[in-house]
């Protein structure tokens, strides 16, 4: 009877190299995903990114121009920078909760916020609300901004407000702004930039931009440059769970693999079916397999493990015959023994126990005493 179901070691070899390939493919993944997270985070308007979107160009003509510079990612940390007439310019604005801008526009002279399109708006600037979103492109200012004014044509778009009452308006695009500016307190100057397309790296020398750049960023000695990230817990209400911070395109992904790797399983494995039952094509005597172990041993020169597998099976058959248990103590054996066929027990002490033959004829005497013995327990 032969069984055509696959062992494990057959099953590993069939799916050791899909799963390497598996494995592989994974962690090719999570690199792409942690290297273009981290990419994505620092190219966004970020002060010390060399990316077409990144900040750097600007952030360096400002400091030549004498404006300290300090890049935070905290909330706290913004918070605690923009506490001393520092400009405060927040590149990621929909990130924060509304009461958190305002706690940032109570601390601070001047706020700059690029592409804010959230509630935030209406807080900041009651009375103005998005109204859409426009082409990136060149415009005039059509207002008294002054820092409108000194940049002329500037890059502008993105995001348009409907601007509330007191609210400057520049830029216009079918009857709203994509940049507008008022004075939210008594010494808070707030300002919404639709897009940051003139403050990147690759629009910065174009038309009025920098110029533009320089006004709104450079008014004051010092520039709190704040990159907000998802994952400051001071701007969650409740924590998050790690499954709950994982991407969903990671997660997407996974669950591709996941599926890749059971198909790919189902494929290879296989097929289990009913238990074969076939007739043996040859026949092979018990006489003949106890000859071809015993030319086996013989070649090897194991003539003290013969020797010893003898005894002990002389032993296991001799102990139920005198009533003994199969692995009775020397004593309790060669007491019975002698008591059955009558031999002194030293004698039987050396045939049972005794060294191991040191040749091929002495090993033959010991198999044929052994079966002599036998004999006379049944007679007897």
């Amino acid at each position: 009877m032969t069984s055509t179901s696959p062992d494990a070691a057959k099953i590993w070899r069939a799916a050791k190299k899909p799963l390497i390939i598996l494995a592989i493919l994974l962690a090719g993944v999570l690199v792409l995903v942690i290297v273009r997270g981290d990419q994505g985070a620092r190219e966004e308007l970020h002060p010390d990114s060399y990316a077409p979107d990144g900040g750097r160009a600007l952030a360096q003509v400002l400091r030549q121009q004498g404006v300290r510079v300090d890049q935070v990612d905290t909330f706290t940390e913004a918070e605690a920078e923009s506490a001393e007439g520092a400009t405060l310019l927040i590149t990621k604005p929909d990130l924060l909760p509304p009461e958190r801008l305002l706690e940032l526009r109570d601390r601070t002279e001047r706020l700059v916020l690029a592409g804010a399109q959230g509630p935030g708006v209406g807080a900041l600037l009651p009375g103005t609300e998005v109204a859409g979103v426009s082409e990136v492109q060149d415009r005039q200012p059509e207002c008294p901004l002054s820092a409108a004014v000194a940049a002329a044509e500037a890059t502008s778009g993105g995001v348009r407000y409907q601007p509330g009452d007191g609210v400057l308006s520049c830029y216009p695009d079918d009857g709203a702004g994509t940049l507008v500016q008022r004075f939210g307190g008594p010494d808070t100057t707030v300002t919404l930039l639709g897009t940051p397309a003139p403050l990147t790296n690759a629009r910065l020398d174009e038309a009025g931009n920098a110029a533009l750049g320089m006004r709104l960023l450079g008014a004051g000695d010092r520039l709190v440059w704040y990159v907000p990230s998802a994952t400051d817990t001071a701007l969650r209400g409740d924590e998050k769970s790690f499954a709950e911070l994982v991407p969903d395109g990671l997660k997407f992904g996974l669950v591709q693999l996941f599926v890749a790797a059971v198909v790919l399983a189902l494929w290879r494995a296989r097929r289990l079916g009913r238990v074969v039952h076939e007739r043996l094509p040859v026949v092979v005597r018990a006489a003949e397999t106890v000859e071809g172990r015993a030319r086996l041993y013989r070649r090897s020169g194991a003539t003290v493990h013969v020797a010893g597998t003898l005894r002990q099976a002389a032993r296991a058959r001799l102990a139920p015959r005198l009533g003994l248990a199969p692995d009775a103590e020397p004593p309790a054996l060669i007491s019975a023994l002698a008591a059955r066929t009558g031999r002194p027990g030293a004698q039987l002490h050396a045939l049972l126990y005794g060294p191991p033959p040191d040749a091929d004829p002495a090993l033959v005497r010991l198999a044929d005493e052994l079966d002599r013995l036998e004999k006379e327990v049944d007679d007897r």
